[in-house]
């Protein structure tokens, strides 16, 4: 495909050439093709599908690719290009792409939890006895009704028309969420089904939808959501309580920016749409919002050749670009039963009398478009087609991600594996403890990307205080370098450390560590008063002159010992401190190289090794263990170093 010199064959060839790249001396490997409304090349529109075809032609063949090259060549369509579909079977194109993204959403999206899909969904929405139910009734082109009790519907009902001229009756299908398969069914069944899911619930509500699939010569090719109607009057503090659980169901289905609003209101004054008012709340500029007037044959006799066209276009309480639809719905006195005639003639009889009664008012060309069902049903099929058609190339990517996840997850569950058998334990502890501490050395140098444990001296100082007073360490040796200060709080107003207002971990954190330590190592002097009779006994008699430098040395050494020590055991222990809290820094310095632009400058293993030791408790624990135990024995060969020095 492409600029591919492969010459392809069969059906799906004509559609793919269509789209095809060719060379001219005036743009290089482009297609000079140019579409008449937006002006753009055909090489620069519709890259998403392009690359999905592509990638599933090069992967499966041509003849497995047909709802790519028909995506594809749909995107193309509405960006202006004429193509023409010379696959077999192209009249159910839009049956076939509607199944491919409803598969898609009923086995991965609504399967895996928190997996968040760029798929756009119609959703239904309206109070009640506005002529949702019968505006669905009119989509699967027959006459029905979900019985949900005196409560009405109470969860989101996921309805799917197929349209298939084939078929003399209609098929129904229900979707067995635990096993994610179509079980086809007799209509009365999946009416019982439907309304005992809604029964089920009293008087609650749920976001768990049903699953209904209705095919039939009568249908339009779409799928839309139908929510619960909003209730405006409750009777008791229950249907109230109910009401607002429907609110609050519905409203956080607008506020998806991935769904498309089908609002259905009583045609009327536009200043009385309370639902087009929720809309607008959650969308402002009517980007993602249909208006849908129902009963338009009520106002027959208001309208005239002077108003029609300013009724149609709301008085100006409406803006302009809010797509809006007036039509009137199949209706009958249902004391008497049923319809009096064929519901699929019913429609069509509304549908051109709606027609009929506008355009002889003198309606523009402009509003006729948005009268009558069949008018609204075929801009459905087309905005349907159009919006799944870009959304493909989006949840191919998020598949490919999705695959890409799994897999990484996978090879690290097999290498958990591998590292805990029995006869590698050991050896795969032993692997992770020494890049641990690799890793460490690492961290000294400094990283930029580390965001644990990063303190400011302040804090540090105030963390520091409080282990040592937990570790009961707080006895050994004063906390404050002088009996000068008060308080913490005045020891850290007197210091002047670089950067002590920053927040640092890692080796720039130690090397202001050092400066801190320096400070508080400078109060080592002697705090008691030498008096004349101290410095003449210091001075004692010798055969050799005695300097005075002698004497203060053999006053300090009197005085001063344990004051020296006191500052070198609180160094000590702040050292000790300061690489216990960079254990979660060098975790997560390992975890977060995979993927990093910094990845190739470290060791791979560290990737591999830091999944043990996250995963795998004891492994942890082992190493943490060992650091400890560490730290804990290089604070006593530090300190022993320094009083063997004194």
């Amino acid at each position: 495909m492409g600029n591919s010199s492969t010459t392809t064959s069969g059906p799906t060839a004509a559609a793919a050439a269509a789209t095809a790249p060719t060379t001219d001396s005036g743009s290089k490997g482009c297609n000079p093709k140019v579409s008449p409304t937006t002006g753009k090349r055909i090489c620069c529109v519709c890259k998403e599908t392009k690359a999905a075809r592509d990638e599933c032609i090069v992967m499966n063949g041509e003849d497995k690719c047909r709802q790519f090259i028909l995506a594809h060549n749909q995107c193309l369509r509405a960006e202006g290009f004429e193509v023409e579909d010379n696959t077999p079977g192209a009249l159910s194109s839009r049956s076939e792409l509607l199944n491919l993204i409803s598969e898609i959403k009923s086995r991965v999206q609504d399967k895996l939890t928190g997996v968040d899909f760029p798929i756009p969904q119609f959703i239904l929405i309206g109070r009640q006895s506005v002529g949702k139910s019968r505006l669905v009734e009119a989509l699967a082109g027959e006459q029905f009704n979900f019985v949900s009790g005196t409560l009405g519907s109470r969860r989101p009902t996921v309805l799917e028309f197929r349209n298939d001229p084939k078929l003399a009756t209609s098929r129904w299908q229900i979707l067995n969420t635990s096993t994610q398969v179509w079980e086809e069914k007799t209509m009365s069944q999946v009416l019982k089904t439907v309304s005992d899911a809604h029964e089920s619930l009293g008087a609650n509500v749920s976001r768990d939808p049903i699953y209904v699939r209705v095919e039939g010569k009568n249908c339009v090719d779409m799928q839309i959501t139908d929510l619960p109607g909003f209730r405006e009057f409750a009777l008791d503090k229950e249907k109230q309580s109910l009401a607002d659980q429907i609110d609050d169901l519905v409203s956080s289905f607008m506020h998806d920016p991935r769904n498309v609003m089908l609002c259905v209101e009583e045609a009327g004054d536009a200043a009385n749409l309370s639902t087009l008012a929720r809309c607008k709340r959650v969308d402002p500029y009517y980007n993602r919002t249909i208006l849908i007037r129902n009963k338009l044959d009520k106002y027959y006799r208001d309208l005239t050749a002077q108003n029609i066209n300013e009724w149609l276009g709301g008085y100006g309480d409406l803006p302009d670009n809010l797509v809006k639809f007036c039509l009137t719905l199949p209706f009958w006195d249902e004391k008497h039963g049923g319809p009096p005639k064929p519901f699929i003639k019913l429609r069509k009889e509304m549908n051109d009398r709606d027609i009929a009664e506008v355009k002889s008012k003198g309606a523009s060309q402009q509003f006729m478009r948005y009268v009558g069902f069949e008018n609204f049903a075929r801009f459905m099929e087309k905005k349907i087609e159009s919006l799944f058609t870009e959304s493909i190339g989006p949840c191919l990517r998020k598949l490919q991600d999705l695959d890409k996840e799994w897999t990484d997850k996978r090879d690290s569950k097999q290498q958990m594996l591998q590292d805990t058998d029995p006869d590698q334990i050991v050896n795969s502890i032993r692997a992770a403890g020494r890049s641990f501490s690799e890793a460490l050395n690492h961290v000294m140098e400094g990283t930029i990307r580390s965001e644990v444990n990063r303190l400011t001296l302040a804090d540090e100082l105030y963390e520091f205080h409080q282990w040592m007073q937990l570790q009961d360490f707080s006895q050994d040796f004063p906390l404050l370098p002088t009996d000068d200060f008060a308080s913490l709080d005045q020891y850290i107003e007197y210091l002047e450390v670089p950067s002590s207002d920053q927040p640092l971990n890692g080796g720039a954190q130690f090397k202001r560590l050092k400066f801190e330590c320096e400070v508080f190592f400078r109060f080592s002097d002697i705090c008691v008063d030498v008096s004349k009779r101290d410095v003449i006994q210091a001075r004692g008699v010798s055969v050799s002159q005695v300097s005075w430098q002698d004497v203060i040395l053999k006053l300090l050494a009197k005085e001063g010992q344990q004051n020296v020590r006191n500052k070198i055991a609180y160094v000590g222990r702040r050292i000790e401190w300061f690489f216990l809290k960079q254990k979660e820094v060098v975790i997560e310095f390992m975890s977060h190289l995979k993927g990093s632009c910094d990845e190739h400058l470290y060791s791979q293993l560290f990737s591999k090794r830091v999944k043990m030791i996250q995963d795998n408790e004891i492994c942890r624990e082992l190493i943490y263990q060992k650091f400890d135990q560490a730290l804990e024995r290089q604070y006593g060969l530090f300190f022993q170093l320094f009083q063997n020095t004194l």
